[in-house]
């Protein structure tokens, strides 16, 4: 079994978020994918298997025509890591309004 690809690794790349974008609306072909990009359909291929080895889509076969289908996985990766640094950054602004109320009190005239 291969090890996922790094989800961030998947995602800096414009054209595989564009592609994100275009399943967002719903699923397609990998040849209706290639119609919105000027490249080679072989590499069109490699970045829906990054996709899809990420976790960002499915792909189904139905006869000869492959359909992607956008899917959570990847996104949840994600949002753990954004949501741990949410959390981080929430924590340093309590800690600094907590700093500065106590810098007003000492510094208040009684």
């Amino acid at each position: 079994m291969n090890a996922r690809l790094d989800v961030f690794q998947v995602v800096a790349d414009p054209s595989r978020r564009h592609m994100l974008l275009l399943l967002s609306q719903g699923g397609m072909t990998i040849n209706a994918i290639a119609e919105n990009f000027e490249m080679s359909r072989p590499a069109i291929s490699q970045h829906v298997k990054a996709l899809h080895e990420a976790g960002f889509i499915t792909i189904e076969d139905s006869g000869r025509t492959r359909y992607c289908r956008i899917k959570k996985d990847g996104f949840e990766h994600l949002l753990e890591w954004i949501n741990y640094f949410d959390q981080f950054w929430q924590e340093k602004m309590q800690d600094l309004g907590a700093l500065m109320a106590n810098q007003h009190e000492h510094n208040t005239p009684s």
